[in-house]
């Protein structure tokens, strides 16, 4: 059955990107508040009807009181595809620090392109980390917020790689709360797995922690502080011995 809903996933999604994809890049460059419309509605059909209704995935939001009515820099695990699409509900008008390769890609990356997310050469070093302030600091201060997966890439359900420092940078730069996010998408969805299973993803946002006045080092120690603790209560089972933990 998993199999059976999981074609069915990907012949439905893969037109409704193209189509959504398309009108994005034709609308945004003469009015980015009808994209970001286009964007809702696309977001809405691909969670409600193909993740919720085909693949059978629910979600079980915890402390969405903690998510401030302002512009924020958001840092969350990564774990699948899901979250990429799953967090532009609770912060609709956004852009993600992305890697620029997923530009190319046909419909998705030109849309990517068109809102003006924020793509960067992770072997720029220094050059990046300046960028993601930069532009990240313009869009704070427009009101919309920037999604970073500090991590840097998916990271499989148990297991932890080093927190870069670049979201909190932009936040202490921006004088911008944080919000740190932990969640378990990696339990149905895997990396780079083309059968999803059914289930439940429990997505959990942490205390708003306020970069005024902190360094770089505290919040970076604080987001993953307590996202790992989260992980640890969402999925316990992942941290029966601890061995599963990499640094």
């Amino acid at each position: 059955m998993a199999l059976i809903r999981s074609l069915l996933f990907t012949l439905l999604s893969v037109p409704l990107i193209a189509f959504f994809g398309a009108l994005v890049c034709v609308v945004a460059p003469f009015h980015v508040n009808t994209a970001y419309v286009l964007i809702d509605i696309w977001r809405s059909i691909f969670l409600g009807l193909l993740v919720r209704g085909v693949l059978g995935i629910r979600t079980r939001v915890v402390g969405i009181e903690n998510i401030p009515d302002e512009a924020v820099v958001v840092l969350s695990k990564h774990q699948s595809a899901w979250e990429t699409v799953a967090l532009q509900q609770w912060f609709p008008r956004m852009v993600f620090v992305l890697k620029k390769e997923l530009l190319l890609l046909p419909f998705l990356g030109w849309a990517f392109k068109a809102i003006g997310m924020i793509a960067i050469d992770r072997k720029a070093g220094m050059d990046a980390l300046a960028q993601v302030s930069d532009q990240g600091t313009a869009l704070l201060r427009r009101g919309i917020s920037v999604i970073i997966f500090p991590e840097g890439t998916r990271v499989a359900p148990g297991q932890k790689k080093r927190y870069k420092p670049g979201g909190a940078h932009l936040a202490v730069q921006a004088k911008a709360k944080v919000v740190p996010v932990a969640h378990n998408a990696g339990e149905v969805w895997r990396r780079n797995a083309f059968i999803k299973q059914p289930g439940t993803v429990t997505i959990s946002f942490g205390p708003a922690i306020d970069a005024s006045g902190l360094t770089v080092e505290e919040v970076n120690r604080q987001v993953e502080a307590w996202i790992e603790g989260e992980m640890h209560r969402i999925s316990p089972h992942r941290y029966c011995d601890g061995s599963s933990q990499q640094a």
